[in-house]
């Protein structure tokens, strides 16, 4: 396995839920992280409480804004000299019926599940190939492949998002890019539906353990796509 032992990794939404456990994951493994939230205040309180001095720092950005997304990157480059991972994380829920849902609302879900994700890729990508290659990992969701009612914006953008991954994957290979989707099903956090503390969900935690492991992967192998999901649902 590979080491992420002085690595730069830019997380996107990492001052709470997935995000959050997967800063703080590679933390552990020895990475250096620069990470964002819409809020400035947010990002600062999350990266005084992970209390790791000098080796994550962050920045507020939306990246639902590609002129956010190009200051952000712009200064994970100054201030950390490159990057080696990206982790898509940053998304958003709203679930209405087609019929009752507001063409804001289904923009929320795209520009943040799904342009989001290509303006970060996107910029990653040049940062890369400064150093002969990198890892971007995008958090999806089993939504990405499971229609439910309710869920239209929410399953366009994660299934949109998981055909970005793999066509992603296509273009870049060969640039030594290595591209991961992890599609987990119902997490413990905030987001989504059902905001409740239920214990059969999955914990932040267990998906940032997935993402360090796809991370690690030696050089020659790509791990592509994992579905992660409880192991005992609610009946």
């Amino acid at each position: 396995m590979e080491t992420l032992t002085g690595k730069i990794a830019a997380v996107t939404g990492g001052t709470r839920g997935i995000g959050r456990a997967i800063c703080e994951r590679l933390l552990r493994e020895g990475a250096r992280v620069a990470l964002c939230g819409r809020l400035q205040a947010s990002v600062d309180n999350a990266v005084r409480e992970m209390a790791h001095p000098g080796r994550v720092q962050g920045l507020a950005a939306d990246v639902r804004k590609l002129q956010d997304v190009r200051r952000f990157f712009g200064w994970v480059e100054e201030q950390f000299g490159g990057l080696d991972i990206l982790v898509n994380n940053a998304g958003e829920g709203v679930f209405r019926r087609v019929g009752e849902m507001t063409a804001e609302e289904w923009h929320r879900n795209i520009d943040l599940n799904l342009n989001g994700a290509y303006y970060c890729a996107h910029e990653a990508l040049a940062l890369f190939a400064r150093r002969g290659g990198g890892f971007i990992v995008n958090i999806s969701s089993l939504a990405g492949k499971n229609a439910f009612s309710g869920g239209a914006a929410y399953n366009a953008s994660k299934f949109g998002l998981n055909g970005f991954s793999e066509a992603l994957m296509l273009d870049h290979r060969y640039d030594n890019v290595r591209v991961a989707s992890i599609m987990p099903g119902s997490v413990n956090t905030e987001f989504g539906r059902d905001a409740t503390g239920a214990d059969w969900k999955i914990q932040p935690e267990d998906v940032a353990e997935v993402a360090a492991m796809v991370l690690r992967m030696p050089a020659r192998t790509m791990v592509s796509r994992v579905e992660i999901r409880p192991s005992q649902p609610k009946k």
